[in-house]
């Protein structure tokens, strides 16, 4: 079945081992072949803009998907998630299922996963800052 992709100009879009940049105007794709890795350019994350742990581990999904040999990645995706199981074991049922996805090969569906282990990651800094407010020094003695 083909993919149907509509890109905003100057759009960037993975395609295989590929990077195809639009030009200066909207573009329609028709993207048709089997197992082919396809990523927009705001579901890419770059090693300069995973700057968090659960962005890290979205990282290391990305990189297995886009892969010809996903498993060079696994050493580093499981010691990431050993890390942040570590720090918060709550995040487990969201990692348990991005591994699931993993070994049974459906990596995209991991790398979908692995987006809400980062809006998870970021909804406990959200409520840790809204408990200790910067410059609250009271609770620092």
């Amino acid at each position: 079945m083909a993919l149907k992709v509509e890109l905003k100009p100057h759009e960037r879009i993975i395609v295989g081992n590929s990077v195809i940049t639009n030009t200066d105007q909207r573009a329609r794709l028709l993207i048709d072949g089997e197992n082919v890795p396809i990523l927009r350019e705001r579901d890419i994350l770059t090693p300069e803009t995973a700057d968090t742990p659960a962005k890290l581990v979205y990282l290391a999904v990305q990189l297995m998907y886009i892969s010809p040999d996903p498993q060079t990645q696994h050493g580093t995706y499981f010691n990431l998630v050993r890390e942040i199981m570590t720090a918060v074991p709550s995040s487990w049922p969201i990692i348990e299922g991005i591994n699931n996805h993993i070994m049974s090969g459906d990596l995209y569906r991991a790398l979908k996963e692995a987006r809400k282990l980062i809006a998870y990651e970021e909804k406990l800094r959200e409520q840790y800052e809204a408990t200790h407010p910067k410059g609250d020094v009271s609770s620092a003695a």
